[in-house]
């Protein structure tokens, strides 16, 4: 009996867990938001480049998006990112393109120019003063060469 009720208990619990699950992936679904890059500009610094980027947004959600900053991280520490702030509003079924500016290892921008596809990090303010990051995969636009 007192197996029965474990067994009973841990279903619960696994059921109660996907539940939170599913409504955390709603919360910050990756298909809400996609975007893609080009890049503009390119500097060698050394061990470092600095890069000019236009990035395109677009919302496949419901609801506007406000983002107030822009985090480029980088792949090989996953910690580490150069922050941007910005204003964007995207509204639902619309895109917009934003010019941004990040230093980033040159090590990085070679992975870039051999198809990794770097990951963008929006925070995202809410209609109740709160605030949410959105992890965007950008897709490289063909065409122009940075410089």
């Amino acid at each position: 009996m007192k197996c029965r009720s474990l067994r009973i208990l841990n279903y619960l619990l696994v059921i109660s867990g996907l539940l939170v699950a599913g409504r955390s992936a709603q919360a910050t679904d990756p298909s809400q938001i996609s975007g893609s890059y080009q890049v503009l500009q390119k500097t060698d610094l050394g061990a470092l480049t600095r890069i000019r980027v236009e990035i395109h947004l677009t919302n496949h959600g419901a609801r506007d998006l406000h983002i107030q900053r822009l985090t480029l991280w980088d792949l090989s520490h996953p910690g580490k990112g150069e922050t941007q702030a910005c204003s964007l509003v995207v509204h639902p079924g619309a895109a917009t393109d934003t010019e941004q500016e990040f230093t980033i290892p040159r090590g990085e921008f070679e992975l870039w120019s051999r198809g990794s596809r770097p990951r963008l990090v929006l925070e995202v303010s809410r209609l109740n003063g709160g605030k949410t990051n959105e992890v965007v995969r950008l897709e490289r636009i063909s065409g122009r060469k940075a410089d």
